[in-house]
């Protein structure tokens, strides 16, 4: 529950609107996606999400890539009824149709005022944060990943931010010192990574050492993305670092162990301008729909998360809609 004086920030992981989920939005209104997350989200004060498609009616898929996602650029309303903010576009899709798919993603996300980091037509934009401004409060929004190095944006050649998660390597301190310059404008800081391999419930070596590095130097709230599953939560000098949201909506097999159709609402409570509590609302995905998890199905995954998060030092508590974390 949000008490009356809080704001909200809303973290979803992976949004993916291509293939079935585009033939769907054919016949079903840009609201279907959201289920009966739909009113939680635009309850409330921000939304982020990471979005794994491109959104274009032009281009070509990537040649000799297996899984190509897009879907039509009617479908950014899809992003516009849930109020979404800003996007993470650094990841391993959103170049999946090429230069023409970037540029007219883009160009959607801008003409329905949807905030986007991570990707541009060269590297500075593609390194420059998303601005937020919530009655004065001032969040920058920047977005990274270590996936497809061939896509690395530079000086003449768009493409996405890219880093390896390796705090000595120069890309990763270019995004260290972006962190801090941020910092010197922005009340809260939030760096989206999309980092890693698609499985596997625990983080990587390097991925503590370098989300804790980046909190040091400024960030807020450590937004991961990228494996199929959720990952536990750690909260490191009072800021959450969400490992893996996992996936929120998309049309996929479903691993029968390693349960990607399982995922939370990661809403973060802000007191003022400081940060107060992180509640988990447990979801599902359901015929192309994310949907909220009932009964043991709720239960289950909440049992999974605070296993996750007590291997990494959480403590997390069972709440009427699933868990919360204390940040304070």
């Amino acid at each position: 529950m949000t008490r009356a004086s809080e704001r909200t920030l809303i973290f979803l992981g992976d949004v993916m609107l291509g293939r079935l989920v585009n033939l769907a939005l054919k016949r079903l209104p840009p609201t279907y996606p959201w289920g009966d997350t739909l009113p939680l989200l635009q309850r409330a004060d921000a939304r982020f999400i990471n979005l794994e498609c491109a959104i274009t009616d032009w281009g070509e898929p990537e040649p000799g890539k297996v899984f190509c996602f897009r879907t039509d650029a009617k479908n950014v309303e899809v992003l516009r009824v849930a109020h979404i903010d800003a996007v993470s576009l650094a990841n391993n899709h959103v170049l999946d149709f090429g230069e023409p798919g970037l540029r007219e993603t883009l160009r959607n996300l801008d003409a329905a005022g949807i905030g986007h980091a991570g990707a541009g037509l060269v590297a500075e934009e593609a390194q420059r944060p998303a601005w937020l401004s919530l009655d004065g409060l001032r969040i920058a929004f920047l977005a990274a990943t270590d996936n497809q190095p061939e896509w690395e944006a530079t000086a003449s050649k768009p493409g996405v931010f890219y880093t390896p998660i390796d705090p000595a390597d120069e890309r990763f301190q270019r995004l260290v010192t972006l962190v801090r310059e941020a910092k010197g404008e922005a009340d809260l800081v939030v760096v989206s990574l999309h980092w890693g391999p698609n499985w596997g419930y625990q983080p990587l070596p390097e991925h503590p050492t370098a989300a804790r590095l980046l909190i040091e130097s400024g960030a807020d709230i450590i937004f991961g993305h990228s494996a199929h599953i959720f990952r536990g939560v750690e909260v490191y000098r009072g800021r959450p670092i969400l490992y893996s949201c996992g996936d929120f909506v998309d049309d996929y097999a479903v691993d029968q162990v390693e349960r990607n159709d399982e995922s939370f609402i990661f809403q973060v409570h802000l007191a003022g301008r400081e940060l107060a509590r992180l509640s988990l609302i447990p979801t599902i995905i359901n015929e192309f729909q994310a949907r909220l998890a009932e009964g043991t199905r709720r239960d289950t995954i909440c049992e999974k998360m605070s296993s996750l998060c007590r291997k990494l030092g959480t403590e997390v508590r069972r709440a009427a809609s699933g868990l919360e974390i204390e940040l304070r």
